[in-house]
């Protein structure tokens, strides 16, 4: 039996704020040198193409599991990206898929227990948040290369 606990946001709203991080970091990846996209890195953290083919691999397919209630296991990106347009467009493709898969959810699934990925065992709104906080980290790190490249970042509020 599905249970409904007490509502703070409501799951338009959610989706919302989600949606305006994604619309940030994109703009950060819109702002990155080709090269440096694919390159830049500062203390060994991976350059942000990589942290953007996490976050692609992370956004549609935990949202299609949650939904179709499949544990697929986390895979890296099958498709190798080669060019910052490339990652521009699967972006805005990932945008229309989440938006697909959100109209599926029911405001009773938020509260469910999901196993994400067959490891993360967490409710559905502990995993969605998990994926905002995951995106704005690696954004954060987005920022700290773009102004060891002299390039200002985004207001960070304006989502």
């Amino acid at each position: 039996m599905k249970t409904l606990a007490a509502q703070v946001i409501t799951p338009e709203d959610l989706l919302k704020h989600w949606q305006g991080h994604r619309a940030l970091t994109r703009r950060v990846i819109e702002l990155f040198p080709e090269k440096d996209f694919f390159e830049f890195s500062i203390g060994g953290m991976r350059p942000f193409a990589k942290l953007a083919d996490e976050l692609l691999e992370i956004g549609v397919p935990a949202l299609k599991g949650i939904v179709n209630k499949t544990t697929e296991p986390y895979t890296e990106a099958s498709e190798k990206l080669i060019f910052k347009g490339q990652y521009l467009e699967k972006w805005d493709e990932a945008t229309a898929e989440i938006n697909k898969y959100w109209e599926k959810l029911s405001i009773e699934d938020f509260n469910e227990t999901f196993n994400l990925f067959g490891q993360y065992e967490f409710t559905v709104i502990q995993n969605i948040l998990y994926f905002i906080d995951n995106e704005i980290h690696h954004r954060g790190q987005g920022y700290v290369y773009l102004r060891a490249l002299n390039i200002e970042p985004p207001f960070f509020w304006e989502r």
